[in-house]
């Protein structure tokens, strides 16, 4: 016999008895994207006697009998560590099958398996009780494909299959203490999504000048997940970073022809026509102005940028525009030049080498590498010089007011705008909500 109160209430009762279980809901809603919020929540009245009527009901309990199991399996899961052989790696994962460890040592459908003991790597089995395989799940190369062994009918078989990943997003918020990826690393950000923020604000926002302590950032972005595992990073969809007190925002738009890029609220595109540097993280070692040559001992006009990185640190294109020269040439050494629309000039000196293939006459697009760091020609050190230049004359890229990508047309900019909301709504979510800590 069950007894169960009904509710003798009247209707505004219901209506702020909702509104905490949506506050409820939202708490948990938000510790599922990733932090764990502190918000205070007025408990509900209580209810005098007279609000609730006694109904009394017969239930029927029906027989239950204990779940049949069958046989007892283990799930185990080892880290790949430097320097593994395979046969250590199954010890760990608790094989004791001489049949299986044969299989999957000598067979020749498992042979790439001793190909791909990356460390790091985590590589999954299931047992039964006495240490018999049942399955091997063991992540591929390139981070799309598995190699499955399992055991059918008694027999054992191997088969690459494709990952099926489960996409989910996150939302994620730091300040700026000492650095960018310091920030990043106490939030439990991933440092591919670092690079994409800093990427996605390089038009607005110089990381290699700009930051402030104090500077925060909001993100709402991608993550795959592969047996409830974070397996690989996807795309930020928005973003919002307050820098010196001016704040910026990002909202990524998919156009009716599938391409992407990032706008502002009111749907101006974030992509300049230039990036600010030629290189992702790096320091200006000299900049443009006048300096006494290291090399030539003299004062002289330095018309360009310096950029201090490791031989080998790659170049990007700063801008989409065609090869005009790629080769020697005196005190640059290794040179890249290409010509882009309206008049402008880069200049990419001291190389340690170029991209492969990359000749005179080649198209280039913005962010592709056209070169490695380097120390040739008039260099004390592996650095890299740029030169940014208009009509043929250097100018200042630090100072420069870069040019924009054109906006949204007026249908588009409306589309954006409903798709622009959703994400706005989630970034002041998680700016207004009081955090307590992150994942």
């Amino acid at each position: 016999m069950i007894k169960r109160g009904i509710l003798n209430h009247p209707p505004e009762f219901f209506d702020r008895l909702w509104l905490q279980r949506w506050k409820l809901a939202t708490i948990a809603g938000l510790s599922t994207l990733g932090m764990v919020t502190a918000i205070a929540v007025t408990p509900p009245p209580t209810l005098p006697p007279e609000a609730f009527s006694e109904v009394v009901e017969q239930l029927a309990l029906t027989a239950s009998a204990p779940l049949d199991q069958g046989d007892e399996i283990y799930l185990r899961e080892a880290r790949i560590n430097r320097g593994d052989t395979l046969g250590r790696l199954l010890s760990r994962l608790g094989i004791v099958d001489e049949a299986a460890q044969r299989y999957l040592l000598l067979a020749p459908e498992t042979q790439a398996l001793h190909r791909q003991l990356v460390p790091g790597r985590v590589v999954s089995a299931r047992t039964n009780a006495e240490g018999a395989l049942i399955s091997l799940n063991f992540p591929m190369n390139g981070g799309d494909t598995v190699t499955l062994v399992e055991r059918q009918q008694g027999r054992l078989t191997a088969r690459e299959q494709t990952l099926q990943y489960e996409t989910q997003q996150v939302l994620k918020s730091g300040e700026i203490r000492y650095s960018l990826f310091g920030a990043t690393d106490s939030a439990g950000i991933p440092d591919a999504i670092a690079v994409q923020m800093a990427e996605i604000f390089s038009g607005e926002i110089d990381f290699h000048r700009d930051l402030r302590q104090g500077d925060r950032f909001t993100l709402v972005y991608e993550m795959q997940y592969y047996a409830g595992r974070a397996a690989r990073t996807g795309r930020i969809l928005s973003a919002e970073f307050t820098n010196n007190g001016k704040t910026h925002q990002a909202f990524l738009y998919t156009q009716d022809d599938g391409r992407q890029s990032y706008y502002d609220a009111e749907g101006k595109s974030l992509k300049k026509a230039f990036l600010r540097s030629p290189l992702e993280f790096s320091r200006v070692t000299s900049g443009f102005a006048l300096r006494f040559h290291p090399i030539l001992k003299t004062w002289r006009a330095h018309k360009g940028v310096d950029y201090g990185a490791p031989t080998g640190t790659s170049v990007r294109a700063t801008g989409d525009g065609v090869v005009q020269f790629v080769g020697k040439q005196g005190g640059y050494g290794n040179l890249v030049v290409l010509t882009h629309a309206g008049n402008y000039q880069t200049a990419y000196a001291h190389l340690s080498r170029f991209a492969a293939g990359l000749k005179k006459g080649d198209r280039v697009r913005q962010g592709d590498t056209i070169a490695y760091v380097g120390q040739t020609g008039w260099a004390t050190g592996p650095h890299l010089h740029y030169e940014f230049r208009i009509k043929g004359a250097q100018v200042n890229p630090l100072s420069l007011n870069l040019p924009t990508a054109p906006p949204l047309d007026k249908r588009q900019q409306a589309l954006f705008r409903d798709k622009a909301q959703e994400q706005l709504t989630l970034l002041q979510l998680l700016k207004d909500a009081p955090v307590a800590y992150f994942e």
